[in-house]
């Protein structure tokens, strides 16, 4: 059996017209098919006096004389011309150059275009007798968008925090090259109910107000957050699989980003980013553990299914990842389970409609407690029956093969394979992504394909992530 073909490789591009900073994108060629004649000149013949086609005798009151006829067509004429005016001032001014087109939403909405799901304390400002908090500190994080806009809102959440997180200083800007300086200009202060400072209680979350940027699509902006005083444990997304920065100080306004040298690797006190767009249709969530949250995808490369899933949507949809390594469907891991986090995570976020469940290995890997394959199907069933009261649309998808891992034990791999037949047959879902056939050696279907294997038999290479990301038929979503 011939191996399968390899997905593409990503290409990098810069970004439409317009945008700012550094963006790497990939874009698909969109047809166009702007109208740009009458459709009533292809039926002139039929109706100008004196055409006619027909071989049957005419009474002689039909035929009139040669001023008439010519009064006739003048008036029929004026009239076709006002016809035709009407129609072409109901699909715009033609223009010669490149095409505009008629965005999908008249007026424009709040849509999402990063998120990650809070996850737990950092560990380093938790610790007993240890920090509290980041006090007197700055943290930049670094998010990449998936679609643009012309204004931003940000989510920031004190959700593991055990005090009320007072924030005295934030800003948005779009990031310059690959640093943690922003592009010279757009550095913006957040703001909340129009003042500089907010507080955020235990176990809470704000949304700031709009701030008026234009947002580039499959770019990188900075979100700085000062915390003046200690505020107990911050809450973070710790496999970013994204560099951020810290500095001492109030640095949250500063462009140039110089004295943000310390380097880390999650991300501080924001979950979601939306942004004002009326180009973009909605968005579309990923939910799952590890092998969507990315954690084996190289570095700073944005890499992960969904960014590939992103790229090639161009900027017409937000994917939001809310992965968390070890996260499971039925039970607490590293995190809430799939089942408890899914209205917060999933449900809740802004402008989107259709979700991707990814989300299973974990539950089937927990030996000797590992639930059976009816057990997750069940789950599955339940994410599903609450998605669809919401009117949501729901892909499900396959396990990927970790014959090799030494936590997939023979009887692991058959309950995976029962979850597979019944995600791929059972009608859970509206429809199906085979992660598996995808992913799989066809020489040891019960394994990665090596090409696709990060190393460990559980989570792909980036090879394996660019895989899936073209294994997602958009057509379904």
């Amino acid at each position: 059996m011939p191996p399968p073909p390899t997905a593409p490789p990503r290409t990098a591009r810069s970004g439409p017209p317009g945008s700012s900073g550094s963006v790497r994108s990939i874009r698909s060629t969109r047809p166009r098919c702007f109208r740009t004649q009458c459709p009533y000149h292809s039926s002139l013949h039929q109706v100008l006096p004196g055409g006619t086609s027909s071989s049957r005798a005419m009474p002689d009151d039909v035929f009139m004389n040669k001023r008439q006829g010519y009064v006739n067509l003048a008036a029929l004429m004026a009239t076709i011309a006002l016809m035709c005016g009407g129609i072409y001032l109901g699909v715009g001014t033609v223009k010669k150059g490149p095409e505009v087109r008629t965005p999908p939403s008249a007026t424009p909405v709040w849509i999402g275009t990063w998120s990650a799901s809070p996850v737990s304390a950092a560990p380093a400002t938790s610790a007993v007798g240890g920090p509290s908090g980041r006090a007197g500190r700055s943290v930049r994080n670094v998010v990449h968008t998936s679609i643009g806009g012309t204004a931003a809102r940000v989510t920031f959440s004190n959700l593991y925090g055990t005090q009320p997180l007072l924030i005295t200083g934030a800003s948005l800007a779009v990031r310059a090259g690959d640093g943690p300086a922003a592009v010279a200009g757009t550095l913006r202060r957040i703001t909340f109910g129009g003042a500089h400072e907010a507080t955020v209680g235990p176990g809470g979350q704000i949304v700031s107000d709009p701030v008026v940027l234009r947002i580039p699509y499959d770019g990188d902006l900075l979100i700085s957050v000062h915390t003046p005083a200690p505020g107990g444990p911050v809450t973070t997304h710790p496999h970013a699989v994204q560099t951020s920065y810290l500095a001492d100080g109030d640095l949250a306004q500063d462009e140039s980003g110089d004295a943000f040298t310390t380097r880390i690797r999650s991300w501080h006190h924001i979950t979601a980013v939306d942004v004002l767009t009326a180009q973009a249709r909605g968005a579309i969530v990923a939910v799952g553990d590890s092998i969507t949250d990315g954690v084996s995808a190289t570095r700073d490369h944005d890499n992960r299914w969904p960014d590939v899933l992103a790229d090639r949507l161009g900027g017409r949809y937000g994917v939001l990842n809310q992965g968390i390594s070890g996260n499971r469907l039925l039970e607490y891991g590293r995190g809430p389970s799939t089942l408890e986090r899914f209205d917060r995570d999933v449900l809740a976020r802004s402008g989107a409609r259709t979700v991707i469940v990814a989300i299973g290995i974990n539950d089937v890997l927990r030996a000797p407690h590992a639930p059976t394959a009816l057990d997750v199907t069940a789950g599955l069933t339940e994410l599903a029956d609450r998605a669809h009261a919401r009117g949501w649309r729901v892909i499900g998808s396959t396990l990927a093969p970790c014959g090799g891992h030494p936590r997939c034990t023979a009887a692991a791999d058959a309950e995976r394979l029962k979850i597979n037949t019944a995600i791929r047959t059972g009608g859970i879902f509206d429809a199906v992504v085979d992660f598996d056939r995808a992913l799989r050696d066809p020489y040891a279907p019960r394994r990665l394909r090596p090409v696709y294997d990060s190393g460990d038999h559980l989570h792909p290479s980036d090879a394996g992530y660019t895989r899936m990301g073209h294994a997602v038929d958009p057509a379904k979503l």
